[in-house]
Formats: C-alpha cells, structure tokens, sequence
C-alpha cells in the first residue's frame, strides 16, 4: 500500500502561482520521507493568499522556481499514486508545468475529498473540507503548511482504508462512482428460503469479489447485510488478505469492533471470504 500525498500553496488566485510544495510518502501505513520547498512563483503575491499561508513576497526571493526543482517532483511523483484534497493541487501543478513548458507527469491522482465523501456517508454533501475531517478524525496538523496539509490528506486516506477495507487501488475506482453506489446495494433483506436465514452479516476488507456482489451473494444465502458491526451482526466476513495479516495488527475497526462485542458475550462468528464462498456453494 504505496502512495504519495501532495499539497500546493499559491501566491494569488492563478492556480500556476506555486509559492509552496509539501510531499509525504507513505508506504504501508508510515511516512517514509518527506519533503517541502518554498517556490518562486515569477508572480505577484495576494494579501488575501498571503493572510492564509503566511507566505510573503520576500520569503521566495531567493527560492528556486518549478523548473529548478522539476527533477525532485518527478522523482517522487513518477508513476506513483498522488494524493490531494480536492483537485485544486492537481490542476495548480499542470497549470504551472505548462506555464513553463514541462512536461506532464506520469503519476494516477487520487483526491481523498472524494474518499471522505464515500468512505462516511454523513460527509457525503458537506463537512468533507480537510480541516474538518482531520478534526473529526483526530488527526492534529498545521493547515495551510503544505507538509502538513499533504500529511494530513494521506493519514485521511488511511484511516478511510482502515474503517472501510476498501485498498488505494480499489479507491481508485471507487471514487469514479457515484456516491450512493455502494449504499444502495449493501444493505439487504435475506433470501426466506435460504440456507443462512437468520444471521446479521457484515462485509469488512479486501475482498475477491466486488462488495455489492457479495452482499447479493449473502442475501440470496439467507443473509440479513447490513454495512456496519452492531449487537444484531452475527456474521463478520473479512477479505481474505486481511485474514492473513491479521498478526500484523491491521485489523479494520469493523473487525476489531466485533471482536470487542464478542468478548462482552455476543455471538458473532468471524469468517473468511473463501470460507464464506464455500459456504454458500460458490467454490473457487
């Protein structure tokens, strides 16, 4: 699970007036570098921009210019998942590369705004603005330092995988569906005549098949689905790979809330997928 977070600061309303570059990488839920460098944008500074990040005129006089540091940036970005919060970064970043005739690079943008607003349904229409995410996440950052505003979109990003178990890949699919897509078709009635009829089944990881079909699958078993662990879940099942990793400690909260609902007494069974499969006759 690899990818880079980016955030962008500007001198004034041209989103090509890059005065501020912030780049964290994560790799399997750590930082493992970062980097942050002023830019002179050749460009006038904004009170109004200036009153948000603090970044003045003569604080880039000396700094390189995007060119200078163009090197760096592929370097990191080069056919990496690039993560922002919202597309604002992604579309100051080629605004400035055409401003100075660069070439484009080669990297699948990721905007975590879009993971919020489906990865929580109450953020779906609004709230979804990164300082308010990352204070309801708990995530402490300085806004508006773009280390830290990249930081804090990449810890957003993690937290989304850990409290839905969709991955980085799977996210970037999923956030070129519609919103509702998933909500319409988790949640299921079971089948009366199934074999399963009676237990409460919740889905949780990476899963082989795709999410909705596998709650259709559950349903037509007999499965009540709901989408979240409650005292009516008798049925957890996690993906495969992370049963597997289930020493490494990366168990998803649905996980680890039904093993803290078991030991008060609750009778939930947790299961594999590919037990799950064969369970309801649909072998490998």
């Amino acid at each position: 699970m690899q990818f880079v977070a980016i955030d962008l600061e500007t001198a004034n309303p041209d989103l090509s007036s890059i005065c501020q570059i912030g780049i964290v990488c994560f790799d399997n839920g750590s930082i493992t570098a970062t980097w942050q460098r002023l830019v002179n944008p050749e460009d006038y500074f904004d009170p109004w921009n200036v009153s948000i990040h603090g970044i003045a005129e003569d604080a880039v006089a000396d700094a390189p210019t995007l060119p200078d540091i163009f090197c760096d940036l592929q370097k990191f970005l080069s056919d990496q998942t690039v993560v922002c919060h919202t597309a604002f970064d992604r579309v100051a970043l080629s605004r400035a590369t055409d401003k100075y005739g660069l070439p484009g690079i080669a990297c699948t943008w990721l905007d975590s705004a879009k993971v919020v607003r489906r990865a929580w349904p109450k953020f779906a229409r609004s709230g979804y603005g990164l300082r308010n995410i990352s204070e309801t996440l708990g995530i402490v950052f300085e806004h508006h330092v773009a280390q830290e505003d990249a930081r804090a979109a990449g810890e957003v990003i993690l937290r989304a995988i850990a409290d839905t178990g969709i991955t980085v890949s799977e996210w970037l699919k999923r956030v070129t569906q519609p919103i509702s897509f998933d909500a319409s078709k988790i949640s299921h009635e079971g089948n009366p005549e199934g074999p399963l009829v009676g237990y409460v089944a919740v889905f949780t990881g990476a899963l082989c098949l795709p999410r909705w079909e596998a709650a259709k699958l559950a349903a037509n078993a007999g499965c009540s689905v709901t989408d979240s662990v409650n005292k009516a879940t008798t049925l957890l099942i996690v993906g495969d790979q992370d049963i597997r990793k289930l020493a490494g400690h990366k168990k998803s909260s649905k996980h680890r809330k039904a093993e803290d609902l078991i030991s008060k007494g609750h009778q939930i069974r947790i299961l594999s997928e590919s037990d799950f499969r064969h369970l309801i006759g649909l072998k490998e």
